[in-house]
């Protein structure tokens, strides 16, 4: 079943312990893409501007990713993120960013979108998500990913559409600044007063905690022995939690378990490299062959 995705397209610049890499392909959307597609087809709505490769969208378009919702701004800059990590690397010093085109970015969705079963909206503005939401069928399977900006600088519109979504994903931090509290399983059950029927809160080393209709489900992280590059973790985290309820179609509590289960490995395989490159080196036997190894060590029988 097709899931589409619509967010940022970046040209990333990224320091770690590890090295550096200049302008290398980044945005929610790029790395929400590329991790779905193991999985299903995808439909990608995203704006760049005229200094964005072309190789970049080649590879996209060999990968099986429909790229008619992608908008090139003549005579505009791509959004550029410029970034630095240090220590244990749960967290990234932003240096640099300069919006570009995002900053304008209200996509309206092509005809043969509209009817995506199923849509991630990556981190944006709560209203522009909300556009694209009432864009989609009713019967749409739809999260939507958030971050502190938008929840402290557009709380109400956020909140609004949260309302308009099936669920939602977002940091521990993110869901203590939603709701004010200092303990998630308090912090979650105020999440489900906003509407929230379906919430996944990401614990980076620590792991994620899926909640359905009350119900609870947790998971630690894959374990790794070093780590390259965070970035875009939690958008392929998320790419491969929809890629899998994607291709099963199944939205049950056990069928988002498997997927949470899913999301984990996926997000391990993009710290291992930077930015895209190791995500771009697998192939789904790859992915199937580390879940079974997850599933193994999760286990207590």
């Amino acid at each position: 079943m097709s899931l589409l995705v619509t967010g940022s397209m970046a040209l990333d610049t990224i320091t770690t312990p590890h090295g550096t890499r200049e302008a290398i392909l980044g945005g929610a959307a790029s790395f929400f893409s590329v991790g779905a597609s193991h999985f299903t087809d995808i439909r990608l709505v995203g704006v760049i501007g005229d200094d964005f490769p072309d190789e970049h969208v080649a590879m996209l378009r060999a990968r099986g990713i429909d790229m008619e919702g992608l908008e090139r701004r003549a005579g505009a800059k791509t959004f550029r993120w410029t970034g630095r990590y240090a220590g244990r690397m749960d967290v990234a010093e932003t240096l640099d960013t300069q919006l570009n085109v995002l900053g304008e970015f209200k996509p309206t969705l092509p005809g043969s979108f509209r009817e995506t079963p199923y849509a991630f909206l990556a981190n944006g503005d709560p209203v522009t998500q909300a556009w694209v939401r009432d864009q989609l069928a009713a019967d749409s399977f739809v999260l939507l990913d958030t971050m502190n900006f938008w929840i402290e600088g557009s709380r109400d519109a956020l909140v609004e559409a949260i309302r308009t979504v099936d669920g939602v994903v977002m940091n521990e931090d993110e869901s203590r600044a939603l709701v004010g509290r200092d303990n998630l399983i308090a912090e979650i059950g105020r999440i489900t007063e906003l509407g929230v029927s379906t919430l996944v809160v990401k614990k980076g080393e620590h792991g994620s905690i899926l909640m359905k209709d009350g119900e609870l489900f947790a998971l630690p992280a894959y374990p790794l022995a070093s780590v390259f590059d965070p970035t875009g973790a939690g958008d392929t985290f998320a790419s491969g939690f929809m890629g899998a309820v994607a291709e099963s179609g199944d939205t049950s509590f056990r069928g988002l378990k498997r997927a949470l289960a899913y999301g984990t490995v996926v997000a391990s395989f993009t710290v291992e490299g930077f930015g895209l490159e190791r995500l771009l080196a697998i192939d789904r036997a790859e992915i199937d062959q580390r879940l079974e190894a997850f599933l193994e060590f999760t286990s207590w029988e």
